[in-house]
């Protein structure tokens, strides 16, 4: 199993620990700088070897040269002479759309682009960045992040509950773990889902040959538990409208589920959705495909409506967003096409 640890000082040097990994059981003798590159986003190799150069790579506590070869069961970690960027916030004055907000709560509506908080290659223009700007306290969460009670990514668009208070925080966590609270998600699909609706269930974790992508495990071995319940919206020829309802809430729960039932997310670059999947071998079709992925640059996802029970009133809250212009504009497309027959 491959984990990460982001913010445990070492006592050597005054060095702090940022990535940590574990080598899965099935992992093949890999240069360590070349294992570090499937793991940790947005690092080059360059600054990879330069670590190792310094002496900043470990495996099994011993400093290595970049060409170490990782294998099975080894624990490699990555220090540096700062503290994680993660942990050095600092409030940006970047506008919130806030659809809702009282004395322990407020709904946001996440634009796609922004990273909900800092980490690894993206250290300001946060949510958290502008909330920590917008309000003088927010209590943290048990990553100690404040105010956040679930994520959702960087390219995906749409609602968030950010909590106000100690109580809320509390609350509202507890909702999401008892699978209480609503999120529906709307998703442009590749291919012609099959069935009008359909529940997708499979364990979701790391996926131990690339970290940055998720998988499903569908046979229980690995990760965590994830269902996703989801309906056909409307069929637009070469791909299908879908709405996914979480009952769950895993990192790319719905990007990694609907590439496991064969329908990848429309422009989802992680997954492999940024390239023609389905369609004729026309050459005015690959150019319109190329078109609507410059219309929308980002996977077709948006976290449209958000319920929960309002931690101080008890009353069900419930709230609801509009498809941004960029998936709207694509979705017009398919539609025009799919009209045409073509």
């Amino acid at each position: 199993m491959t984990s990460i640890v982001n913010s445990e000082q070492e006592d050597n040097d005054d060095l702090f620990e940022h990535y940590k990994f574990v080598a899965s059981k099935g992992q093949d003798p890999l240069r360590v700088d070349k294992f570090l590159m499937n793991f940790v986003e947005n690092a080059t190799r360059n600054k990879i070897q330069q670590a190792a150069k310094d002496g900043h790579v470990w495996v099994n506590d011993a400093i290595v040269k970049s060409n170490y070869k990782v294998k099975a069961g080894d624990e490699v970690k990555v220090l540096f002479e700062h503290p994680p960027h993660e942990f050095l916030l600092v409030p940006e004055n970047i506008p919130l759309d806030i659809v809702y907000e009282d004395d322990i709560l407020l709904v946001v509506n996440k634009p796609a682009g922004m990273v909900v908080h800092p980490g690894h290659g993206n250290y300001s223009g946060t949510l958290i960045n502008a909330l920590i700007y917008h309000f003088e306290y927010l209590p943290t969460n048990s990553s100690e992040r404040p105010g956040l009670v679930h994520r959702i990514d960087k390219d995906t668009s749409g609602l968030l509950v950010i909590a106000k208070t100690e109580t809320a925080m509390a609350h509202l966590a507890k909702q999401f773990f008892d699978k209480t609270s609503e999120r529906e998600y709307i998703a442009l699909v590749w291919g012609n889902v099959e069935d009008d609706e359909g529940t997708i269930r499979g364990n979701i974790g790391r996926n131990p040959k690339n970290r940055l992508q998720m998988h499903v495990f569908s046979d229980g071995s690995d990760g965590k538990e994830a269902i996703t319940h989801y309906k056909v919206l409307e069929r637009l020829g070469y791909v299908t409208l879908v709405s996914c309802k979480l009952e769950t809430g895993r990192t790319h729960q719905i990007r990694v589920h609907m590439k496991y039932i064969g329908h990848t997310l429309f422009n989802d670059e992680r997954y492999g959705g940024d390239k023609i999947m389905k369609g004729t071998t026309f050459t005015k079709y690959k150019q319109f495909v190329e078109n609507a992925f410059k219309v929308l640059p980002r996977q077709a996802l948006h976290a449209k409506t958000l319920g929960f029970v309002h931690p101080a009133t008890g009353q069900q809250m419930r709230f609801d967003s509009v498809i941004p212009e960029d998936m709207q504009t694509c979705i017009e497309k398919w539609r025009s096409y799919a009209k045409s027959g073509l």
